[in-house]
Formats: C-alpha cells, structure tokens, sequence
C-alpha cells in the first residue's frame, strides 16, 4: 500500500505575501504574518514545522535545511520557482480548499445556508458555497475563480514542462 504524501506547510516572509495566496490558493498551509521579526518567523518555521520560504538569503541560511529562497520578482515566476524547488503537487484536487485571507480550510454548507449572507444575483446563480471558519468569508465559484484556475492551469502547466 502505497502511503499519502504530505503536503508541506509554509510560513512565508514580508516579501512573499502575494505567492502565499497563491499558495493558498493551491491548498497549502501557508502562513503569512506580513512585516514580522525574523526570529518569529524561524521560531515559527522550527515549532510548526514549515518550510520558511524567503526571498533573504541570509535568513534561509539560518531556516536550513527548512527552507526555500525564491529569487523571483514578480509573482508568476515565484509560483513557478516554488512549485519547483519545493516539488509541490500541482494536482488540482486541492485548489482553493483554503482562505484566501486568512489560510483557514474551507468548509462547504447547505446552499440555503448562505441566503442573505451573499448578494441575491449571486445565490440566484450560484449552487456551492463554501465559509472559512476563521474569519466568516464566503467563497463561491464566480468568474474570479475562473481566472484564478485558468492562470495556475497554465502556469503549472508550465511547470510539469522539461
């Protein structure tokens, strides 16, 4: 029997806030605290058991062997670069299953649930709705997720690329 791979955690520095939510975006436990002492993060990083993934050279050297510099600027190159150098699945299956904002796992729940709790046109149209626990955002598959799927489908299509 073949035994589920797990699926790393990360904490990602000041830097690195837009590649967390793409992170996130993908599934991954993904903790961004925005501007935070280095020591916190390391701290973080040895206590949770995250990889740090930094743009700071020297604070990856310190994280070693638990963690990831990422030398890209702009945010397509440092999805690329992370999903490589972390050998991240890229498998789908897990894509947004997390908060965006605050990297809670989702929970889905009865459509009727949600009434008066989104914009009517969006209930009229929208059948699977889905609350983050941890700070009550409602998410549904609107032309946002669309754009958000297209662009990692080809990005990450990309990256399976020799």
């Amino acid at each position: 029997m073949v035994e589920p791979r797990v699926r790393p955690r990360f904490v990602l520095d000041t830097m690195l806030g837009r590649l967390a939510r793409w992170l996130r975006a993908m599934g991954y436990d993904s903790l961004y605290l925005g501007p935070a002492e280095d020591r916190h993060l390391l701290q973080l990083a040895r206590n949770q058991t995250r990889i740090l993934v930094t743009r700071d050279r020297a604070l990856a050297r310190l994280a070693e062997p638990h963690s990831c510099l990422i030398r890209g600027e702009r945010v397509d190159d440092q999805i690329l670069e992370a999903v490589q150098r972390l050998a991240l699945c890229t498998d789908d299956a897990e894509w947004l299953s997390r908060c965006l904002e605050c990297n809670t796992r989702l929970e889905p729940g009865p459509r009727e649930s949600f009434h008066g709790l989104v914009p009517e046109h969006v209930f009229a149209t929208q059948t699977d709705f889905k609350r983050c626990p941890g700070c009550d955002r409602i998410y549904w598959a609107g032309s946002h997720v669309d754009r958000m799927v297209e662009r990692l489908s080809r990005l990450l299509g990309r990256a399976r690329s020799p």
